[in-house]
């Protein structure tokens, strides 16, 4: 295995993500600048037909992520598209916050494009790319992104976008201080995690721990979306098959999978915990980890850091992101390139 040193992370680390993950925190603090500074977006509408977010990847993610933050305080739906198409229940009274890093993505494009055939509200969030020029074609908003990360590290941008067209569209609160909060808390965890850290540190620890192994990544309430970037940073960093679930569901079919795992592993088990959690689903992930850990090459218990929503997620976001790099380096692999996904876009291309 490589080193988990700054050396080794430079070994393989081509397009230096480790900066972006660690620069998370000055994301979320240019995320809000970006926002304000748009033109366009001076003043708040209302949107009684809800937001939806339009976007694939980290992008969609988000969104998710966003909706998440709010919780309980968003007062009218917010709903994530992830395909060609809006939800049929989109009208002129919806808010379309189209998401797209490159700007090129496909699918957004269309949403872009079916948000405008229904009258619907659009807000673009991009770095440049197609969807920008057709937005600034059609007077719709456009958050600039900066344009020298991977699209997977973005993501305080992305969620930020989200947050910010929720409250200015009536969807939910304006979070601007949380957001500062949550910008100093991450700073700190950063520190603690970063490469640097003891080589006991908790994301050195959980990606040794789960190298040759298939993970699995469980969330609950409000780290359900948490989970699932766990599993794309696994995915895309780690370059492994990683997967996501959410309990209680996974306690209704799932978990019996796991009585027949002997011979068709290793596989791990990451539970992602909030301190804000139902205490049912708190009893439900000790008593989950305890059934699965028999078969399972490792098993954690984790649990977001911090007072506010937007710092506890951003918490587990920060840990898993430095989890699925430092598993890369263990890997000896470079985790910027997507080579199966770019074969992947020029074959559609080619039709």
């Amino acid at each position: 295995m490589a080193a988990l040193t700054r050396e080794g992370v430079a070994q393989v680390d081509s397009k230096g993500l480790l900066a972006d993950v660690l620069s998370i925190p000055e994301h979320l603090r240019d995320a809000l600048w970006r926002v304000e500074s748009a033109a366009g977006l001076m003043e708040e509408w209302d949107s009684a037909g809800g937001l939806i977010v339009a976007g694939m990847g980290s992008a969609g993610i988000g969104g998710a992520l966003a909706r998440a933050a709010l919780g309980d305080h968003a007062s009218r739906p917010i709903a994530i598209a992830r395909g060609y198409g809006l939800p049929p229940w989109a009208t002129p009274e919806t808010t379309v916050l189209c998401a797209s890093y490159s700007g090129n993505t496909e699918e957004t494009l269309a949403c872009f494009e079916a948000a405008g055939a229904v009258g619907a509200r659009r807000v673009v969030v991009t770095s440049g790319g197609r969807l920008a020029d057709q937005a600034r074609e059609e007077d719709v908003p456009v958050i600039p992104i900066p344009g020298a990360l991977q699209p997977r590290t973005a993501i305080a941008y992305t969620t930020v976008a989200a947050l910010e067209v929720a409250a200015l569209c009536g969807c939910g609160p304006r979070m601007a201080s949380e957001i500062d909060v949550a910008a100093s808390h991450t700073e700190a965890l950063a520190r603690e995690w970063g490469i640097e850290s003891a080589e006991d540190s908790l994301p050195k620890e959980i990606a040794r721990a789960i190298t040759g192994s298939i993970p699995l990544v469980v969330g609950a309430g409000l780290t359900v979306p948490i989970a699932y970037r766990w599993k794309a940073m696994l995915n895309e960093s780690a370059k492994l098959p990683a997967f996501s679930s959410e309990l209680p569901e996974l306690d209704h079919s799932e978990i019996v999978g796991w009585e027949g795992m002997g011979g068709l592993g290793p596989f791990s088990a990451i539970f992602l915990g909030d301190t804000d959690l139902h205490p049912r689903l708190r009893s439900r992930i000790e008593l989950t980890e305890w059934i699965v850990q028999p078969s399972a090459k490792a098993t954690f218990r984790l649990e977001t850091r911090g007072q506010n929503p937007i710092e506890r997620i951003f918490s587990l976001v920060l840990l898993g992101d430095l989890v699925a790099l430092y598993t890369a380096v263990l890997r000896d692999i470079d985790p910027a390139p997507v080579a199966i996904r770019d074969r992947l876009s020029d074959q559609l291309s080619d039709g």
